[in-house]
């Protein structure tokens, strides 16, 4: 059994989608239990209603038209009285209820609850797990012992065990007491494992009685709202067969973020269903992935919008011969033009002449100065005018570098992993060009190094931002609406980070003002990445932010944390801002905009007019922006929506 558990979609449209997928691909189980049906969990007791059942039951039946086996689930353990015979009888005709719509597999939940018990139930049972075992047993033998009925423990992992796997008494009592027709459900040595081993599922079966049946949350993104995972099903070696009595893979809630995560979890089950082959035919993730990249470049080309309104014809999947290219050749295809927004025919003041562009066509070298920025901006509205025409799909190298920048929870892809890399290696030898250096000349070679790194690491910010262009542009706007919030949130991030290494090279401070010198704009940065931070075997959760976060961490924001929280707006749009270092000439229009914005809640009858630069002085924005830390000018540059 190979399967997909929908936590996260009830609706009609997107499960007949998920389940022509799955039966393209050759998956073979649908697993409902979604958080937005609260008869899930929170309110179990009750029954579905006329519509609700509607919806449920045509569930049923597309999944038993692809020739899926369709498994309700049920978590009923956060408030059950494991000996009410009350709560017994509710739990019987619900699942009576579902019965009846044509369902035959079954899964009762026990996760992420409390082991505490009432008192009632602590008189009636031996403990927490004699509980759970007693009703299971007594609703599998209720529903006619149905071939799939499926079990998840409390101790569901091998972290949550207590003192361990082989010593857990709540372990053993499952093992001993469960009838031999559930399968119970395991996550691996962690809830969010990064590989699973045949020496740990084998000492899992030997406790369980039984091959534990893998629920699989390498790509669940529900725990952080600034992460998905796009990259392929990994860590899973296809030997693991033998030890497990099926797998199922809990994928992000986004459901146009699933393509490659299916595909490849397709791939490999179809080299664990394939035996004999020599090692030279096993699962290659690199093979897999570059075949599901080419099936979703066919995808993200059908005019699909939210919710799949517009279906699209089935894909024919492409064969595992496509070879991958390589990390290099995924990392610096930096040529591509999407489309990009509307630029406006406004602009903002004096500022025009030094922005950086929002969606530069090509990176720029910090040395070229203020003409070749002029000269590129004026090249790029002249590419716009010309890709604006209408939507279009993403590219190839995009797609690779969407990818890359949104992999798995315990690894980044090859983009992300060069950016942070040299992001941090930028910031740790800015002494080499800072006019505040040591006083020291660089050895020439050490400023060639910097500045190389400094042109990589600004073609990669470009690129996001021609991606973020691009996928609002896109024709698929099913995929936009999806993913549109992690690239809002990644763009956004990579301004600031791009504003402060343009600030390393050109900042003048003297010295001598304690708030201007590098020592004290330091402290304030991290010092390395979450995953160094809190070590390879910290459950993905622990750190959140993903590849925004990390960027952030190596920042000298301090408690300036509002610069990466401004929501992504309701509707995608390509209305942007752009950061730059602040320069002395802004402070007259600063001014400005702090003497216009008093006159509007005043009105014009105020001392103030007599003397306009008292109100930014009375608001000391002479001090803030003279001798701070860091200074960075946040402006809006586009003003068109989609």
């Amino acid at each position: 059994m190979v399967v997909l558990v929908s936590e996260q979609y009830s609706k009609a449209a997107q499960g007949a989608a998920q389940s022509s997928w799955m039966q393209m691909w050759g998956l073979n189980t649908y697993l409902y239990g979604p958080k937005d049906d609260l008869k899930h969990r929170l309110l179990w007791r009750e029954v579905y209603s006329a519509e609700e059942e509607a919806q449920l039951k045509a569930l049923v039946c597309e999944a038993e038209s692809r020739g899926l086996t369709f498994v309700y689930a049920l978590s009923p353990g956060q408030d059950i009285v494991f000996s009410s015979s009350c709560d017994l009888t509710l739990l019987k005709r619900k699942l009576r209820q579902v019965s009846d719509l044509g369902c035959q597999a079954f899964a009762l939940l026990f996760d992420d609850i409390d082991h505490s018990m009432c008192q009632s139930d602590t008189e009636a049972f031996s403990s927490f797990a004699h509980a759970q075992v007693t009703v299971a047993n007594e609703i599998f033998r209720f529903l006619g012992e149905p071939p799939v009925f499926l079990f998840c423990p409390t101790e569901y992992c091998s972290s949550l065990c207590t003192p361990c796997v082989s010593k857990s008494p709540y372990m053993l009592t499952i093992g001993e007491d469960l009838l031999p027709g559930i399968s119970v459900i395991w996550t691996g040595n962690k809830v969010i494992s990064r590989e699973l081993s045949a020496e740990s599922l084998a000492e899992v079966q030997a406790v369980l009685q039984r091959p534990p049946l893998i629920w699989d949350n390498l790509h669940a993104n529900d725990y952080d709202s600034r992460r998905v995972f796009l990259g392929p099903f990994k860590g899973r070696p296809p030997g693991l067969r033998a030890h497990l009595r099926g797998l199922l893979l809990n994928p992000n809630c986004e459901f146009e973020a699933n393509f490659i995560p299916l595909h490849t979890l397709g791939s490999w089950y179809k080299e664990v269903k394939e035996e004999g082959k020599g090692d030279e035919e096993a699962y290659s993730v690199e093979r897999a992935l570059s075949a599901a990249l080419q099936d979703w470049m066919k995808e993200l080309s059908l005019p699909l919008q939210p919710g799949r309104q517009v279906r699209p014809t089935d894909l024919k999947p492409s064969t595992l011969s496509v070879k991958s290219k390589s990390s290099d050749s995924s990392d610096n295809q930096h040529g591509a033009q999407p489309k990009c927004p509307i630029t406006s025919s406004q602009s903002t003041g004096a500022l025009t002449s030094d922005e950086i562009p929002a969606d530069p066509v090509a990176s720029q070298d910090l040395k070229a100065g203020e003409n070749q920025v002029s000269k590129s901006s004026s090249h790029e509205k002249s590419s716009r005018r010309g890709l604006c025409s209408g939507r279009a799909p993403l590219s190839e190298a995009q797609v690779r570098l969407l990818v890359g920048l949104y992999y798995l929870p315990h690894e980044h892809g090859p983009p992300a992993r060069n950016l942070l890399q040299d992001l941090t290696w930028l910031k740790a030898n800015c002494h080499c060009v800072s006019v505040n250096g040591s006083g020291k000349k660089a050895l020439p070679q050490k400023v060639e190094d910097w500045r190389a790194r400094v042109g990589r690491f600004l073609a990669v910010c470009d690129d996001v931002a021609l991606l973020h262009s691009a996928v609002v542009n896109s024709i698929n706007r099913a995929v936009l609406y999806d993913l549109y919030p992690y690239i809002w949130d990644l763009r956004n991030t990579l301004l600031v980070a791009k504003a402060f290494i343009c600030w390393l090279e050109g900042r003048i401070l003297s010295e001598g003002s304690p708030l201007g010198s590098w020592k004290n704009c330091f402290h304030w940065c991290g010092a390395s990445s979450g995953a160094e931070l809190h070590g390879v075997e910290a459950e993905p959760w622990v750190f959140k932010g993903g590849l925004s976060g990390e960027v952030q961490m190596l920042l000298p924001v301090g408690t300036s944390s509002e610069l990466f929280s401004h929501p992504p707006p309701l509707f995608p749009t390509s209305r942007l801002y752009n950061i730059r270092p602040f320069q002395q000439k802004d402070k007259v229009e600063l001014y400005r905009m702090v003497f216009q914005l008093h006159q509007r809640g005043k009105g014009s009858q105020d001392a103030a007019i007599s003397h306009p630069d008292f109100i930014g002085d009375r608001q000391e924005l002479l001090s803030s922006i003279s001798q701070p830390p860091y200074k960075m000018f946040l402006y809006c540059s586009i003003h068109a929506s989609i």
